[in-house]
């Protein structure tokens, strides 16, 4: 049996991040499990030295962890407060993928749902991949998710809990068969 109390969406905000926050959602749901919605925000790199008052960095990082927290309260709904334990964090870090990593020990995440930009080549050379960091060295399975594939979520058309209550599960010669009731 799978069992999963929290599950872990790193999000930047972007449209995978989005679409990884409504699979997590689905996950969380179907489990009853407690969904975590993470942002990181990267510390702040001027170049310059010693000409950069340390306190003109630290107020740009604040600066930007409060963009991230109306943002993080834009994305998690009054809908997902009320049907489920949502917690949400906005924290800095030099590395979004070892902030991952170091949340989801931290906090038992069971599973972490991320999106992915699959950008090509030269710009995962580049760049790397904050999903592929991840991948590698998380302490539980992760599941990616790409923008542009195909959505496995969908509405569900009897409500939440209406196709649970509402499917029964007879036998056939000894074959379960499902059928609504």
């Amino acid at each position: 049996m799978i069992a999963l109390t929290n599950i872990l969406v790193p999000t930047d905000f972007g449209a995978a991040s989005q679409l990884a926050l409504d699979y997590g959602r689905e996950f969380a749901r179907q489990f009853g499990a407690r969904l975590h919605v993470l942002h990181t925000v990267e510390n702040v790199m001027i170049p310059g030295g010693a000409e950069v008052p340390v306190a003109a960095v630290q107020q740009v990082e604040q600066g930007l962890e409060t963009i991230a927290r109306r943002q993080m309260d834009a994305i998690v709904t009054g809908n997902d407060r009320a049907s489920q334990l949502v917690v949400t964090a906005v924290r800095a870090s030099h590395s979004a993928s070892a902030d991952i990593v170091e949340y989801a020990r931290a906090e038992s995440i069971d599973l972490i749902v991320m999106g992915t930009h699959g950008r090509g080549a030269l710009q995962h050379l580049l760049m790397g991949s904050v999903a592929e960091r991840v991948v590698r060295s998380a302490p539980c399975p992760v599941l990616t998710v790409h923008a542009k594939e195909r959505d496995f979520v969908r509405p569900d058309p009897q409500g939440a809990h209406g196709a649970a209550a509402g499917a029964a599960i007879a036998s056939d010669e000894g074959r379960p068969i499902a059928r609504s009731t």
